[in-house]
């Protein structure tokens, strides 16, 4: 772990774990407490990114199967009759100063982890191919806006008497998701599928995620709540965990919505 010491990561870990399994009565003790990790981002559609990827912005609405996301689907196709699917190669379309910012070797590391998180959601429910063709939905991603945590800030945020208290009731008052901060990373993704015969296009969305620290689904009882705040609180210590996991929440939803709509249940 280079983006702090060692030793202060060990003990903001085990402060985490053990704050985790006191809100969960103790119920577990395994890896399981961390979660998933698909609950620590959140969408904001003040941060809905235009890059000039996708074709027709103004059809794009909120949906309903997933909060903040917006999409078009081209209702007359029938996505039963695809049983293959191609990711293609990532495009990247940051703003000159996000540009400048961030490592090459880090972007890299990026899209590959991307690439992967969408082959691991897909492959369960469909082949993944290399080549466009007949019964292919070839999917096409670009990201948008890439920021990293400030793990300095996040560091001071917590070490500070009095500050997490703060921490833990920000985002809300100026105009964030709730247990965000300014610091906390954000990404943004536009995506478009293709029908990998005619390249027609078949379906487009967005959507903008961002870090929560303090990040609790209160819907998913205590268990679920503590495993939320522990993932979300240990990913601020982190420039990228962040990115991660908006990848593997937007390769999750990608693949249950497709498996709606094609009548399978995906294995998640």
């Amino acid at each position: 772990m280079s983006d702090i010491g060692s030793g202060h990561f060990r003990w903001i870990v085990g402060t985490a774990v053990a704050a985790a399994l006191l809100t969960a009565g103790c119920a577990s003790t395994d890896s399981s407490i961390l979660g998933t990790g698909t609950g620590v981002t959140a969408s904001d559609p003040s941060r809905l990114t235009k890059s000039g990827f996708l074709s027709d912005y103004a059809r794009l609405k909120p949906v309903a199967w997933s909060e903040g996301i917006q999409c078009w689907r081209d209702s007359k196709v029938d996505v039963k009759k695809y049983d293959k699917v191609l990711i293609e190669r990532m495009t990247v379309t940051l703003k000159p100063d996000q540009q400048q910012g961030i490592d090459p070797t880090d972007l890299k590391a990026l899209t590959d982890y991307f690439h992967a998180s969408m082959v691991k959601a897909l492959e369960p429910q469909m082949p993944v191919v290399e080549k466009a063709g007949p019964g292919v939905l070839a999917i096409r991603i670009a990201l948008t806006n890439l920021v990293p945590t400030d793990v300095t800030r996040s560091v001071t945020g917590t070490v500070v008497p009095y500050a997490f208290v703060a921490e833990a009731g920000s985002g809300v008052a100026t105009g964030r998701p709730a247990g965000s901060t300014p610091y906390l990373g954000e990404t943004g993704m536009e995506m478009q599928v293709r029908d990998g015969a005619s390249g027609a296009v078949l379906a487009e969305c967005r959507d903008p995620q961002l870090g929560r620290k303090y990040a609790a689904d209160v819907e998913a009882g205590a268990a679920g709540a503590a495993q939320t705040w522990a993932s979300g609180y240990m990913n601020s210590f982190q420039s990228w965990s962040y990115a991660k996991n908006a990848f593997d929440k937007w390769a999750m939803l990608t693949a249950r919505r497709i498996g709606e709509l094609r009548g399978v249940q995906p294995a998640m």
